[in-house]
């Protein structure tokens, strides 16, 4: 179990980031057009997963757009932004910024990630969003970097991922 700050106050998380080195564990998460995806739907590509508590939040918003603009020229990768939030609104978020190289999914069928990859937030006032973290994937789904931002009001590691996915 991770212990994040939201707000300055300490929050858990149901568990802990995949291992590095671990393979991931497969998902179902559900894209803007209702159609749900899996791990195999990316296959033989590196993956960025960028996991935020909501597209409706600055930080979550900004870093959607970071990824899509540091991933627009890289081959083989793709960056998947995960959240709770109704695909629907990732959808209008997405079309709203511009945001063509980063693909929204939600976990609206199915909240099994959030608890396999530890990142469900169990108490606080966000309880039962996902935390703010980075997992990157090789082309054969195994673990290759993560990170549990320790504040929820923080972004992530950029260059650190795009270096994992280099």
């Amino acid at each position: 179990m991770a212990q994040i700050i939201q707000k300055g106050n300490t929050v858990r998380t149901t568990g802990e980031l995949p291992a590095v080195g671990s393979k991931a564990p497969d998902f179902r998460l559900t894209r803007g057009d209702l159609t749900d995806v899996s791990l195999a739907n990316f296959p033989r590509k590196k993956k960025i997963l960028n996991i935020v508590p909501s597209l409706d939040t600055r930080v979550c918003a900004l870093s959607a757009k970071r990824f899509n603009q540091d991933i627009a020229a890289m081959e083989n990768v793709v960056c998947l932004t995960i959240s709770n939030d109704l695909p629907y609104a990732q959808r209008r978020f997405c079309d709203t910024e511009g945001i063509k190289n980063v693909i929204a999914l939600s976990q609206m069928r199915d909240r099994k990630f959030g608890r396999e990859y530890g990142v469900e937030l169990v108490d606080g006032t966000m309880a039962g969003l996902l935390s703010r973290a980075v997992v990157v994937l090789d082309e054969s789904d195994r673990v290759v970097y993560t990170e549990q931002v320790p504040d929820i009001g923080q972004e992530p590691d950029y260059a650190s991922a795009l270096q994992a996915v280099r």
